[in-house]
């Protein structure tokens, strides 16, 4: 079945949730497993007609993305996987593929948060979608659905 399956870990309630729906799926044939957080790039601005330049420190978020990852790893590790953690850096559909290529990856979980307001999920968008369109390999999207 499943050599090599990717997490895309954020620490958040749908990752929670496709991070416990993952281990039902892996223990189909024991594949290995790696959770992966996208930092994304430090924001820099600059304009030399607008007379601006602006360059935000990304280490706070890494230093979170971090840990949540390590919490990821721990909880697979206590349910008896053999699990490794990388926390690459830049666009997150991009990483993700060009990660899950070079690693040889047969499938990609990500969970998604499901809004119940049409403009919501208009404004936010989806990864889920986006990864779906470029990634090399099958992918799982866990839904988690707002309460009613």
């Amino acid at each position: 079945m499943y050599k090599h399956i990717i997490l895309a870990y954020d620490g958040s309630d749908s990752g929670q949730k496709a991070l416990l729906e993952l281990k039902e799926l892996a223990h189909w044939g024991q594949p290995r497993l790696t959770l992966v957080a996208v930092a994304p790039n430090p924001l820099d601005v600059g304009s030399m007609e607008m007379g601006y330049y602006t360059s935000a420190n990304n280490a706070p978020l890494e230093a979170q993305l971090k840990e949540q990852l390590n919490q990821g790893v721990q909880t697979l590790q206590a349910m008896g996987f053999a699990v490794q953690g990388e926390v690459l850096q830049g666009e997150v559909i991009r990483e993700l593929s060009e990660f899950a290529n070079r690693a040889g990856a047969d499938l990609i979980v990500v969970g998604h948060q499901h809004e119940k307001n049409l403009l919501r999920r208009w404004w936010s968008g989806s990864t889920a979608k986006s990864l779906v369109e470029e990634s090399p390999c099958n992918v799982l999207i866990v839904v988690k659905r707002s309460p009613d």
